[in-house]
């Protein structure tokens, strides 16, 4: 069965009509009756750690990948709490070197300020079941910058993240969704077990397990937009 796996960014209260990337804000509101639903359809809501046994075709059930992009403060305060009351548990993609920072890969065109979760705040977020995720030390576009410096910011945040939770991180995903052979063959070599991308469609046991697809879930989308995203991808 095709599993969809779910890419948010930050959930939170919209920023002003006419900010860069306002759609990929979700209101904490739309955020729990989107969980709401993937409950009532008798979805589980998975990290990409739990998940990866469906994915593998080592076990079978009726299950979603719930991921996030960036390691958002906003996600610790307003999903966090809602995952723990349904049961299920996801994946946030840290960027390494902006734990307690903000997003400071977005001021260059104009994204409004949004802070990302502190250490302590990232232990509890593994603490409670979820999963601690490597986006690159600095959220760079990979298949941009030098073979050695791709390396470098693959294998390098993930030691980090690892140093900093004192256990293994092996979820990883494209910044920009930014890939191509060479960057995939980096992240295998970093030892990382999946990697995710922001490719369309729901993932199946044949996919590449470090080019996963998933689908984007954005400010304006309906309960029906989410709900043909769960079923139909």
């Amino acid at each position: 069965m095709p599993i969809p796996i779910f890419m948010y960014h930050q959930v939170d209260t919209p920023a002003p009509r006419g900010s860069r990337f306002r759609a990929l804000t979700v209101d904490p509101r739309d955020f729990r009756r989107q969980m709401t639903w993937l409950k009532r359809l008798g979805f589980t809501g998975l990290s990409m750690r739990d998940l990866l046994p469906y994915l593998r075709g080592e076990k079978t059930g009726k299950v979603a990948g719930i991921t996030f992009d960036d390691g958002f403060r906003n996600v610790y305060v307003n999903a966090m709490p809602v995952l723990q009351e349904f049961g299920f548990t996801a994946t946030n993609y840290f960027v390494s070197r902006q734990i307690d920072g903000s997003n400071e890969w977005d001021a260059p065109v104009g994204v409004p300020y949004a802070p990302c979760m502190s250490k302590a705040e990232m232990r509890e977020w593994a603490a409670l079941g979820h999963e601690v995720g490597s986006h690159t030390l600095d959220h760079v576009r990979l298949p941009t910058v030098a073979p050695s410096e791709a390396r470098r910011q693959i294998t390098d945040a993930r030691h980090e993240l690892e140093d900093m939770l004192g256990s293994a991180v092996d979820a990883f995903c494209y910044p920009y969704g930014g890939e191509n052979g060479e960057v995939r063959q980096i992240v295998e070599e970093a030892g990382y077990t999946n990697a995710t991308t922001v490719k369309r469609g729901h993932a199946r046991p044949q996919d590449d397990m470090l080019l996963l697809p998933r689908m984007t879930v954005r400010r304006h989308d309906t309960w029906l937009h989410f709900v043909r995203k769960c079923l139909m991808g």
